[in-house]
């Protein structure tokens, strides 16, 4: 069902949808609302008037929920006309339920659901378009409309909202796999290899077929790495535009563990994607830190051979100090430039706030484990780390009660309360608690007699 125009609609809807648009502009949305209902009733297919419907209906309630909206209803009686055979009825359905509440999830869905059987691709678009707008970090949403596009055939917009699933969530496997099929996707049309019965329609040469068939194979040793980056080096003076070839010879580069020219080629393929491909940014901070990590190793090695006595040890030594510094400061400033990023991420938060504390900025850390705690998955290392900056600025009444609280939330003896008690327990020592500090390692000696050194703290509570 294709979408209509204004100039499509009958002279009564036109006149209707005439009047809710100015009833709109004067924030007379309650006038807009019937007006525009009656418009859609006629003709459903004007996403227009659609668009200005939920604009309004929005307006009208503030975006707050309306729990009384007869939900459990319309969760039943959606899918059951969808089952029927009636997408236009479960339509209206879904559109009734969204006057009082334009964010709900079931309603959004059914109205996605309903527009789809209809052949109302964009209307099913905007179905969780305005589903994002209510809550933009929600990544399950965002990944069916990513789903929803790459299904349509519009890989540009699939990877875009990809791209973006991944920002939020960086460690989204199935985000990262599909933002790879979206560029794949994208590489292929602009290629022609959409429209080819098969890729050797797009190569005539066979010679040309089989190299093409080498490289998108696992390469393991240097020699067929380097012919392959001779000949992708050949093709990207040719396809200067092309970012699937920049990322292929990035990808080489750092199998061949050449990080500075691996860091080169991903940067310059994230700067024809315009910074829009998260993926590629991670890389590039990845590639710049695998830098640093191997000259760490070169200096770290090199010291465990040379020893102490050589005459270059010092000057190694301060070498080795300064690249552990720059690692440290370059993990804090991209943990940085991710919240920024995603202010409302509390991961991120934890995240920065680790780096932050690693870095002896206990002050800075705070806040952030602070608002990490609200995190369920890293509450309880954010409460551990939030004891530990306590204990770096001397506050030691308010590190015990990190601690205990975030040991007290745990019920099993694993390695994270172990870890707490123990901490807790040296706390207890340092401010000359004698009884609390044996208590704690006390619990750990009943359940692990090997953990640390609590067997011989606690064996020689007894001995005097």
């Amino acid at each position: 069902m294709l979408l209509k125009t204004e100039k499509e609609l009958s002279d009564n809807s036109r006149n209707n949808w005439n009047r809710a648009v100015s009833a709109a502009e004067i924030r007379n949305f309650g006038y807009a609302v019937t007006l525009l209902q009656a418009v859609l009733k006629e003709a459903p297919e004007f996403l227009e008037a659609r668009k200005l419907l939920r604009r309004s209906e929005i307006n009208l309630t503030k975006g707050k929920k309306n729990f009384f909206g007869g939900l459990s209803t319309l969760a039943l009686k959606g899918p059951q006309l969808l089952k029927k055979g009636e997408p236009m009825a479960a339509l209206e359905l879904a559109e009734k339920s969204l006057e009082s509440d334009p964010f709900n999830s079931t309603a959004n869905h059914l109205l996605k659901d309903a527009a789809m059987a209809l052949g109302q691709f964009e209307t099913a678009v905007f179905a969780l378009q305005t589903l994002i707008e209510g809550d933009p970090k929600d990544t399950k949403v965002l990944s069916e409309l990513g789903e929803l596009y790459f299904g349509h055939g519009d890989a540009d917009k699939a990877l875009a909202i990809f791209n973006k699933v991944l920002e939020i969530s960086p460690n989204d496997m199935l985000a990262n796999k599909r933002a790879k099929d979206a560029a794949a996707a994208n590489t292929m049309k602009a290629g022609g290899w959409d429209t080819a019965k098969d890729y050797r329609d797009l190569i005539k040469n066979k010679d040309e077929a089989i190299a093409m068939e080498q490289k998108n194979r696992v390469v393991k040793d240097d020699q067929s790495i380097d012919a392959l980056l001779v000949e992708l080096h050949e093709e990207a003076q040719l396809h200067p535009e092309s970012i699937d070839i920049a990322r292929q010879i990035a990808a080489l580069y750092e199998q061949r563990e050449d990080f500075a020219n691996a860091m080169a080629w991903f940067n310059y393929a994230s700067e024809l994607a315009k910074g829009s491909d998260g993926w590629l940014l991670r890389k590039v901070a990845d590639m710049q830190l695998k830098q640093v990590d191997q000259a760490i190793q070169a200096r770290q090695e090199w010291l465990a051979q040379a020893g102490d006595a050589h005459e270059e040890s010092q000057r190694v030594r301060d070498e080795l100090k300064e690249l552990l510094k720059q690692k440290n400061e370059s993990l804090l400033d991209e943990a940085r430039k991710r919240v920024e990023r995603n202010p409302t991420d509390l991961l991120f938060r934890f995240e920065l706030g680790e780096q932050l504390m690693d870095n002896g900025q206990f002050t800075e850390a705070i806040p952030e484990l602070q608002k990490a705690r609200q995190n369920p998955n890293v509450r309880l290392r954010a409460m551990s780390l939030l004891g530990r900056c306590y204990v770096g600025k001397g506050m030691l009444d308010l590190a015990v009660k990190q601690f205990t609280d975030a040991a007290s939330e745990i019920l099993a003896m694993d390695a994270v309360k172990k870890d707490l008690l123990y901490q807790l327990g040296r706390l207890h020592e340092q401010m000359g608690h004698k009884d609390q500090a044996l208590a704690c390692y006390k619990e750990i000696y009943e359940v692990d007699y090997g953990y640390e050194d609590v067997a011989a703290r606690v064996e020689s509570s007894y001995a005097g």
